[in-house]
């Protein structure tokens, strides 16, 4: 089992992106600057940062569940490809883009209300918009799920301020 070896004041940026960690024990509580522990082999968010300053990439792991993510992102949180079947126990603000997508979703269940750029939601098994974000600060990208929803649909149910791409 690799863990992690850091300092316990983490100020600045870390990075721990492709170091085949197993688990994040050893995490400081705070960051101040972006977080990086994608291309792991994590399967849990357990031990990570309670508040981070900047941007959270946990892309590229094998994460099963965002339980244990920080509950406001003051960048962009970067969860996709992944083996995620919800969004339950992730961020609940997300001041810049959030990206889920190449996961296993069948609903957006979980996902932050707003979210201050660009939702990427496309390359998932998504059969419901159900818990999908009510406003969106950018472009709003959902194709390529098991059902082809239409700008309409999204429209309806989220304020989209840019762009929504389902094709």
């Amino acid at each position: 089992m690799n863990k992690l070896k850091v300092s316990k004041n983490g100020k600045t940026n870390i990075n721990i992106s492709n170091k085949s960690l197993t688990v994040l024990e050893g995490c400081p509580q705070e960051v101040t600057g972006a977080f990086d522990c994608s291309g792991n082999s994590l399967t849990s968010l357990q031990g990570s940062p309670e508040k981070v300053g900047g941007g959270y990439n946990c892309f590229f792991n094998k994460l099963t569940s965002l339980e244990g993510s920080p509950e406001t992102i003051n960048g962009e949180f970067s969860c996709h490809n992944n083996q995620l079947t919800t969004l339950e126990g992730g961020p609940k603000v997300v001041v810049g883009t959030y990206s889920c997508s190449a996961n296993n979703l069948t609903t957006l269940k979980g996902s932050p209300e707003k979210i201050g750029k660009d939702f990427y939601c496309h390359y998932n098994k998504l059969t419901s918009l159900n818990g999908c974000p009510t406003e969106v600060g950018g472009d709003f990208f959902c194709f390529e799920n098991s059902i082809a929803f239409t700008e309409k649909e999204i429209r309806s149910i989220c304020k989209v301020k840019g762009r929504v791409r389902v094709s």
